[in-house]
């Protein structure tokens, strides 16, 4: 059966004490067993976010890493760094890298290939835009992706592999993709996975859904066949609207 992961992407927005006031909040809530939880906090928290959640079983995660080893780029995080954090996962391709930092799929494959060499469970994002959408250019977009920064990759590699379908036109602004073009999107991937790969690796890969995800519509996305869970933006950085969110699937 697919695991069931709700990731909350915190981006730029918390420092150290306010991660530990969040972190300390969230724990006052009883959670879903069966959900594995992630947080993503900025760098400079990563530390104290794992210090805060020693006792449970809530995974911290890096929202992005550099595709060197190591070397002259300045402001720059590598795999290594984020491991020495005690930090295995990362987010790779988030929407945001993609716009406003100029990651291009090439650029998003080698730093999937430096994330596996390293031993990392990636969570690897892409979406489609608004005028793809419109266009009726949305399924040929995310193959695309797909196809570029991942079906480089061995059978086995697939094993560290979340996928997170995040439509652009949805992320921040209050827009949701209904809960049926969220399925019909996700029966896609998981599709286009099989047809490159197999069946039985396309049906393992948890396909979570990333989008103005909040408490009143989590449930009924998250009852899709096909949507295995949530990357949760803006909802994530109140414990009470996280912690509702991890909650609707039971």
């Amino acid at each position: 059966m697919r695991k069931k992961i709700v990731a909350g992407n915190w981006k730029m927005n918390c420092d150290i004490s306010e991660t530990y006031e969040l972190l300390d909040a969230l724990s006052e809530y009883e959670l879903a067993e069966d959900v594995q939880v992630m947080v993503a906090p900025p760098f400079t928290s990563l530390q104290a976010a794992n210090q805060a959640l020693i006792d449970t079983d809530i995974l911290v995660v890096a929202q992005n890493m550099h595709q060197a080893e190591s070397g002259a780029y300045t402001g720059e995080i590598s795999a290594a760094m984020l491991k020495s954090a005690g930090v295995d996962t990362v987010i790779i391709g988030h929407s945001e890298r993609r716009a406003y930092f100029g990651e291009s799929n090439g650029i998003l494959a080698e730093k999937v290939n430096a994330a596996l060499k390293a031993n990392m469970q990636i969570i690897f994002c892409f979406g489609e835009e608004l005028d793809d959408r419109q266009r009726g250019e949305h399924f040929d977009r995310v193959s695309s992706q797909l196809s570029q920064g991942l079906f480089h990759l061995e059978e086995s590699a697939w094993e560290n592999i979340i996928l997170a379908y995040e439509p652009v036109w949805a992320i921040g602004t209050g827009e949701t993709a209904s809960p049926e073009q969220v399925q019909e999107m996700h029966k896609f991937i998981r599709r286009t996975i099989g047809e490159r790969y197999t069946a039985k690796i396309a049906d393992s890969i948890s396909i979570l859904y990333g989008g103005s995800v909040k408490p009143e519509n989590a449930g009924e996305i998250f009852g899709k066949p096909d949507v295995d869970g949530g990357l949760i933006g803006g909802a994530s950085l109140k414990a009470e609207s996280f912690a509702a969110i991890i909650n609707a699937f039971s």
